[in-house]
Formats: C-alpha cells, structure tokens, sequence
C-alpha cells in the first residue's frame, strides 16, 4: 500500500503548511497594499510611540521602582508646597493690617467724611497730554467762574456712587446687577477683605458696608470663603496651590416690601369639583446681585453636583478671589476703568499669542498635507 503522508520524500503536512503560509503572505501583501489600513496602522503606531505611559510600561522593572521613588518624593514636595502656601497667607494677613489704615482713609475720602489736603490731592499725569490737560483746566476755570457767578458750585459729598461705578465698569459684576439692584448698591460705602486669625482653617471674608436704606437694615453683608491648601490624597499631583472649597452668605433683613430676591406672581387655580377659580399668589426666586449672599453649596456627603450646580459655584468662586485679588485692592483704578484697561490689553496680547500659534499649527498641518495627502 502506498503511503499518501509523503510526497517525493516531503510530509504532506509540511506541504499543507507551506501552502497556508503562502496564502498568508498574499493576503498580508493586499492588505498592505489598501492605503486606508495603512494610514490606521501608522496612526496607531504613531499614538503608541508618542504616549508616556506606552513608554514607562517598556521600562525595565528596576527602572519603574526608580520611577515610584521619584514620585514619592514629587508627593513630600506637594507638601512642602502646601505649608508655603500656608505662610504666603500668614503673609497677607499680616500686610492687609498694613493696608488698612490706608483703605480706611479712602473710606473717609468716598463717603465725604473727610476731605484731602491740597497735597494729598496733587496728581501728576505722566501720559504726556500736556497740552489736553491744559485745555481741560481752562475749560475748568471757565466754568467755575460762571458757577461762582450764579452760586450754585456743585459739590457732592465724597464721590457718589463710588462702589456701584465698578459694579458697572466691571462685566463679571455689572452681568448679576439688575435694574432693582442699582438704587440698592448706591448705598454701598466700602467693601473689605478680612483673613483668617491665625492657627485658624484658612479663608477669607468679604465685608460689604452700606450706609442706612430703605431696603435692609444691615449695615454690613458678609460672604465668607473657605479655602484648602493641601494636597488631595486622591491626586496628590493635581495640587497647584489653595483654592477655594467652599463659601457661606449671610442673611439679609430685609424691610416690607423690599425684597429684590424674591418676586411675588398670581396664578390662578380651577376647583376640580366645583369648576370655580381663584387666583392665588406666591414668591418664587428672582434674578438679583443679592443672591451672592444666599450661594450654593458645595456637596460635603459625597455627592457629586450637576453640571449647572458646579458652574455656578466655579462662578461663584471666582468673583470672590476676583473682590480679593482686584477690586479691593485696586478699586480707584477699577472707578475710573484703568484697571479695566490694563486687564483688556493683557487679555488681547494673550489672544494674540494664541491666535499666533494657531496659524502656525494650521501651516504644519497644510504642510504635513501636502506631504501626505489623504485617500
């Protein structure tokens, strides 16, 4: 009987591989050739050999125990970072004491408690607009002599509407103003910042000061912000510094009637049984400024809050630290818009950084297409 499991002396088995592999090979050959498999191969590829993480996984194990030790000693610097940070507020705490006198003089100046001295009221322009300031003072001189004539010099007590002059010049401010808050915000006499006493949990507190009213009978409204300056356990590498966790208002005592956070509506009501209507009224809340004193809640029980919930409360955040960092320290700059200014011209210098790099972006790609062009 002949033996079928060899051929010429070759095992039909290594014949049958030998034809698999060939087919293999051809196959492999078409779909090299598909260009569209080819581009997903080299992106994929190219992913691969730029990804961090795909590089420290090729490490040999020695080198990764070498690795962890550098990233325990990243986390004891965080730390380090934290108690810096710690003494940067001890800081200003101790330098807003030095501050105050100073803040508390502009006070006196606003609300016409005080009137400065020729020398304290001495400003010399340094714009070069000689010749426009000369003008404006002979225009001055005109005019009061013609108000000297006829007696009736004004003259207002401090400067009016100090504070609500920077609620208007100011967008992140002027956008919670509303028409009924303005008459409100006349009445605001100063604004301070207050930090906390030391060995205290660091946070800060803003004082709004407002002269008698019709509205409230606070003299001062408070909204406090509490702050951590500590690595998250979690993500010890994300810490950049303190930041803010949390803020608490206060309550406004509000007179009759005058609420602006709140708006009364009729809506009216069909008896089911008997068909008859009534109309009936109720508050329901209303936009205001003034319900920055009444924030939202950061969630301490570890629920996570919505989306709005948590871009109301990053808002909220930043108009804080932007009353700590900005307007307090700065306010006359932000009544008469230099600091608005100053702020636009950096903004438009980084768009144009960005704008810049962009289009260099945009010509590598155009670059790299005609390099590579797509199928």
């Amino acid at each position: 009987m002949a033996d079928n499991s060899f051929s010429d002396g070759v095992p039909s088995d290594a014949l049958e591989a030998a034809k698999n592999a060939s087919n293999t090979e051809k196959l492999t050959d078409q779909v090299m050739q598909n260009p569209q498999v080819l581009a997903a191969l080299q992106e994929r590829l190219d992913n691969v050999s730029h990804t961090p993480s795909s590089y420290i996984e090729t490490l040999p194990k020695a080198v990764k125990r070498r690795v962890n030790a550098l990233k325990q000693l990243q986390v004891r610097c965080a730390h380090i970072e934290a108690k810096f940070y710690e003494e940067v507020h001890d800081l200003e705490r101790k330098y807003a004491a030095l501050y105050q006198p100073l803040f508390d003089k502009r006070r006196e100046f606003i609300t016409g408690d005080v009137e400065p001295t020729d020398a304290e009221s001495e400003w010399h322009s340094d714009n070069g607009e000689e010749e426009k300031l000369a003008g404006d003072m002979k225009n001055k001189v005109v005019l009061a002599e013609k108000e000297a004539a006829t007696g009736e010099e004004p003259n207002p007590r401090g400067i009016p509407e100090f504070w609500f002059t920077i609620f208007r010049n100011v967008d992140m401010l002027s956008e919670l103003v509303q028409e009924y808050d303005e008459p409100i915000l006349k009445h605001l006499q100063d604004i301070k910042v207050k930090f906390s006493d030391p060995g205290q949990p660091m946070s800060f507190v803003l004082e709004f000061h407002f002269e008698p009213n019709d509205y409230f009978t606070n003299s001062v409204l408070t909204k406090t912000y509490k702050m951590k300056s500590e690595p998250d356990k979690a993500d010890p590498f994300s810490f950049e510094g303190p930041e803010i966790v949390d803020c608490d208002g206060c309550a406004i005592d509000w007179k009759k009637g005058k609420n602006v956070t709140v708006k009364t509506i009729k809506k009216k009501q069909k008896h089911k049984g008997r068909g008859t209507v009534r109309t009936i009224t109720k508050q329901v809340p209303n936009d205001s400024f003034f319900n920055f004193f009444s924030p939202l809640k950061a969630s301490g029980d570890g629920e996570s809050l919505d989306e709005d919930s948590e871009f109301t409360l990053a808002s909220d955040f930043e108009i804080g630290h932007f009353f700590r960092e900005r307007i307090v320290p700065r306010a006359v700059l932000y009544f008469t818009g230099e600091a608005i200014e100053d702020d636009d011209n950096f903004e438009e210098g980084e768009e144009g950084e960005e704008e810049e790099l962009e289009g260099d972006e945009e010509g590598e790609d155009e670059d790299d297409a005609d390099v590579n062009p797509k199928v």
